[in-house]
């Protein structure tokens, strides 16, 4: 079986079409993209993971995007790439990192496993932040839930 590699890219080469996968929109995610750590997981020389961390002030930082090639979910990818970003992250000497996330989806248990606790609730940030309504599951999401995981 090959090997999963995790390494750091630049912005320029991060595969967009795996960001897009959790963050619908490119605008935002421009937003965030150049002032970050970019991890990309590859697969027989095929990007089939990315995580994407921002530092923030006083030895925080904020887990922007999280994403795995639907063909390769549920196989693990995902959760390496956290552990890995958590990992490096905490080498950096950052003492907490947060992450937002809908109200619902397997996304919120995912985050949950590695450690993660609510801390609080944007509400309507995604009818704030996003032209187009995003539903998962038949379900739209309105509210963003703050979660935060700390690394000491």
């Amino acid at each position: 079986m090959p090997e999963l590699t995790i390494s750091t890219t630049l912005p320029e080469n991060a595969p967009m079409s795996l960001l897009l996968e959790a963050d619908p929109s490119e605008k935002q995610i421009q937003t965030y993209l150049e002032e970050s750590l970019i991890y990309v997981a590859m697969l027989n020389n095929k990007a089939v993971g990315v995580c994407v961390i921002q530092a923030m002030p006083l030895h925080n930082a904020e887990l922007m995007n999280i994403a795995v090639c639907p063909t390769h979910q549920s196989k693990g990818i995902g959760s390496q790439l956290l552990l890995h970003a958590i990992k490096q992250t905490k080498q950096l000497g950052i003492k907490t990192l947060t992450l937002g996330t809908g109200t619902f989806g397997y996304q919120l248990s995912f985050y949950q496993r590695a450690g993660f606790r609510v801390t609080s609730i944007d509400k309507d940030f995604f009818l704030r932040h996003y032209d187009e309504p995003i539903f998962e599951n038949g379900i739209q999401h309105k509210d963003m839930l703050r979660l935060t995981l700390s690394l000491q």
